[in-house]
């Protein structure tokens, strides 16, 4: 359209480029005349719906403009018009002036027009070689997925044949340092790779198939065999190193054979003979070694032993000499030991000390009881089996060679044990004993080492029935006791008492914190025993009293040994505390007896009479003044002569004062009954001058107490 608009510009306006320029524009020339009438007579034009239309306009501005200035509607359309030609008169006339810049424009269009055509055949080229790029693309992608799976399995086909050739590979430096290098570190780094490689060759069975293997295996199978004879004869000269007198063995074994600890597990898992002979060896060795050392400790120690009881030794045999080789009366320097545990109890607060060292012991001539002989060998045997126990699981990775090490050690000390266990009649001594294998067994069980259970079970088997033994023999001693042989015509503790005494305290002393049952029961025993002797032994005496303070000055002396051991006494204690309080009153009344024997009579029988009463047989004044004015004129010289029999009748004096003060307090009463019954009957008063004072004998009897 707008080239033909702009066609017919241009023939109206130049009318060709060779006819004459006009100079004025005829507008009627193009437009022709213009008639509104005949467009308002047209039929195409209907007024049907005018009235509608101009009611629904009358509010319009424009038409209310119009009607207001009462134009008709002809006249007012034909101004319109008029005003539209002017309107496209003027258009037509700037159309007119831009012409050229019109003419340039759509020159402008046409040739951006071109250029856009061959942008779009350009870009259409471009379409189709992206395209084509693109499927090239694709197929280079699907070409590098491919080369990129074939290099995965080809690295993983790589690695698999360098590991198989890696470990198939017999390295020339590997068969000169096995060949002829020394047994080293880096010797032992070269096993653990020969190692290798002969487990490989014997696991994969795919390996056994390849012909790679055909030209190894015999020089595999070569190095195997040199490196068996070559570590076992350095391995064997280290165990003969074992065998030098004065070697430091545990020394040996921490600094040098365990640094070549994978030399056993070489030959282990692959020249299992070799290493039978080896590890027997090595058996061989150290049980005859450890049982050497074992025998000449022992031997060592024997020299140091103090015999503290033979088999005369017992709670119930008499002190006299009986024969050519008895002991006799007099005691020898540890004598006391026998029956007394004194500071023998030592040995179990120091269970963990090290073992003696018997040279040094020897130097000092020292002796000790056999229980500390049995701590030290037990203590040595502990430490040495402890290191050779984890030594032998460290290096050979087997806990049952220990024990094949170790047959001939404990068969030496067996042989020792037995021996001097069936010559053992220290019951002390067997007691402690027993307290040291259970502290023993508790140290194992805190180093969580099993390997001496069973020899410490086995040792305390044997213990307790020869502690069973040697303490019946004391109760059979007891009870077989020959009573005149026995007896002395001495008030004093009886030294069989005395034993006894040190005896069980012993025992209930080193039972506290094991409260053994069976030994409780078997003390038991051995105080009846002893209790029966005791009774016997004070038949002996012609008089009662003499009976009395024998039983007394006894069973004194038993408590105090009880209470000396500690305070777990228990109900021996308390048995003979009863006892003790029994005769006690058995002696006050025979003593008060001998001295004030008419007034306590008359006290006991008629002291509880009515005197006011009136009977033939009442209590009169002849009958108390004999024993008022008797009283009177010797009560402070009977005090003083019971007084003296005490101090001479008990050897204990607290316990001696403790009797005299009850005795007078006992004295007390029956005076006191008296006066009371004096002052009662008729005429009484008559003897007020001779009564003593109440208060007087209270002066006097503290007098006795201040000297207790």
């Amino acid at each position: 359209m707008a080239d033909v608009a702009t066609n017919q510009v241009e023939e109206v306006s130049f009318g060709g480029r060779n006819g004459t320029q006009k100079d004025i524009f005829d507008l009627g020339v193009f437009v022709g005349d213009l008639s509104v009438e005949e467009d308002t007579g047209s039929d195409d034009i209907s007024l049907e719906g005018l009235e509608q239309e101009l009611e629904e306009c009358k509010d319009d501005d424009v038409v209310s403009n119009i009607l207001s200035k009462g134009i008709t509607l002809r006249d007012y359309t034909k101004g319109v018009e008029n005003n539209l030609r002017e309107v496209e008169l003027d258009s037509i006339q700037d159309y007119i002036k831009e012409s050229d810049n019109l003419v340039s424009l759509h020159e402008q269009i046409r040739d951006c027009d071109s250029i856009l055509t061959q942008m779009e055949a350009l870009l259409s080229g471009f379409q189709a070689e992206i395209g084509s790029i693109s499927s090239d693309i694709k197929v280079l992608q699907e070409k590098s997925m491919d080369m990129g799976l074939k290099l995965k399995n080809r690295k993983v086909a790589e690695s698999k044949l360098a590991k198989f050739v890696e470990d198939i590979i017999v390295p020339p430096r590997m068969i000169d340092i096995i060949v002829d290098g020394e047994v080293n570190e880096e010797y032992m780094r070269t096993l653990e790779i020969l190692s290798k490689k002969l487990k490989f060759v014997e696991a994969d069975s795919l390996v056994k198939t390849s012909n790679a293997l055909k030209d190894v295996q015999p020089e595999l199978e070569r190095l195997r065999q040199k490196a068996v004879s070559k570590v076992f004869e350095f391995i064997v000269q280290k165990l003969y190193a074992l065998r030098k007198p004065k070697t430091n063995i545990q020394i040996l074994q921490q600094s040098v054979l365990l640094k070549y600890k994978y030399v056993i597990l070489f030959l282990k898992e692959h020249g299992k003979e070799v290493y039978t002979e080896v590890r027997g060896a090595y058996v061989d060795t150290m049980n005859k070694v450890l049982s050497a050392h074992f025998r000449a400790y022992m031997q060592a120690l024997e020299k140091l032993q103090l015999d503290i009881a033979m088999s005369s030794d017992l709670i119930g045999v008499e002190a006299r000499s009986t024969g050519l080789f008895s002991r006799g009366r007099e005691p020898l320097k540890n004598r006391s030991s026998v029956f007394a545990l004194g500071e023998r109890i030592n040995i179990l607060k120091e269970i963990d000390q090290p073992a003696l060292i018997p040279h040094i012991a020897e130097a000092s001539s020292q002796k000790y009881p056999y229980e500390v002989l049995f701590r030290s060998l037990h203590k040595l045997l502990m430490d040495t089996a402890s290191s050779e126990y984890l030594f032998c699981d460290d290096f050979f990775g087997e806990e049952s060679i220990f024990y094949e090490i170790f047959a001939g050690p404990f068969a030496v000390i067996d042989e020792h044990f037995n021996t001097i266990l069936s010559n053992c009649y220290d019951a002390i001594g067997l007691m402690l004993m027993i307290r040291i294998i259970h502290q023993h067994q508790l140290t194992m069980s805190r180093r969580r080492i099993p390997c001496l259970d069973s020899y410490l079970d086995k040792v305390n088997i044997a213990l307790w029935p020869r502690f069973k033994m040697v303490f019946d023999m004391h109760l059979s001693s007891l009870r077989n006791g020959n009573v005149k042989m026995l007896w002395e015509d001495d008030v004093h503790p009886h030294y069989v008492m005395r034993r006894y005494a040190e005896f069980t305290a012993s025992l209930i002393h080193l039972n506290v914190e094991y409260g053994d049952g069976q030994l409780e029961l078997n003390l038991e025993r051995l105080r009846m025993a002893v209790d029966d002797l005791l009774n016997k032994l004070s038949k002996q005496f012609p008089k009662p009293k003499l009976q009395t303070v024998f039983l007394i000055n006894n069973y004194d002396m038993t408590i105090a040994v009880l209470k000396e051991a500690g305070p777990e006494g228990g109900k021996i204690q308390m048995y003979f505390e009863e006892l003790l309080k029994s005769n006690t009153s058995i002696f006050v009344e025979e003593l008060l007896l001998e001295h004030f024997g008419d007034l306590i009579r008359f006290v006991k029988t008629r002291g509880s009479e009515d005197p006011s009463a009136s009977s033939e047989k009442s209590i009169t004044v002849a009958d108390v003044e004999p024993l008022v004015k008797d009283f009177d004129s010797r009560w402070k010289a009977a005090i003083e002569l019971m007084h003296k029999d005490v101090i001479t009748s008990f050897s204990n004096f607290l316990c001696g004062m403790e009797i005299l003060r009850t005795a007078l307090t006992q004295l007390l009463l029956y005076y006191t009954r008296l006066s009371d019954c004096v002052k009662n009957i008729a005429g009484g008063s008559a003897l007020n001058k001779d009564l003593v004072s109440i208060q007087l004998i209270i002066h006097e009897i503290r007098k006795y107490s201040r000297t207790f």
